[in-house]
């Protein structure tokens, strides 16, 4: 279940993993001025766009909490490859409450619940044969 619904849905209802929250979802095309008054109203943001550095640190409410899915391989100013997030990490660390970087932020933990679920889905498999 995609993140906005699972965060939008009822607890006592639709799902037990409901958080009964408002969230507002926005795209890498909603305009600038938009975007920052959406993400500056926003207790938690999480960005998968695509886009490096989109979330600037003007766009961010103190102490709010910044989830980077968005990855993206950029060549920097000295020629080398690097990996980049969709928010200005630098700069929004210092006004975020909680902020994961890109990389070893999401992706570890990706790796290690697709590594769960597949174990999970094996031991069901024997369980049957």
């Amino acid at each position: 279940m995609p993140i906005a619904m699972m965060l939008h849905s009822d607890g006592k209802h639709d799902s037990q993993l409901g958080m009964d929250a408002t969230v507002t979802v926005c795209h890498r095309y909603t305009p600038a001025e938009q975007l920052e008054f959406f993400c500056r109203n926003a207790d938690i943001i999480i960005t998968a766009t695509g886009v490096p550095k989109l979330i600037k640190a003007t766009m961010i409410k103190p102490g709010a909490t910044v989830i980077d899915v968005g990855i993206t391989r950029i060549t920097d100013e000295q020629g080398k490859t690097k990996l980049v997030g969709d928010v200005d990490y630098e700069e929004v660390s210092k006004i975020a409450g909680a902020i994961t970087p890109v990389p070893g932020g999401v992706g570890p933990m990706t790796v290690a619940m697709l590594m769960h679920n597949t174990l999970q889905a094996a031991q069901r498999l024997a369980r049957k044969n």
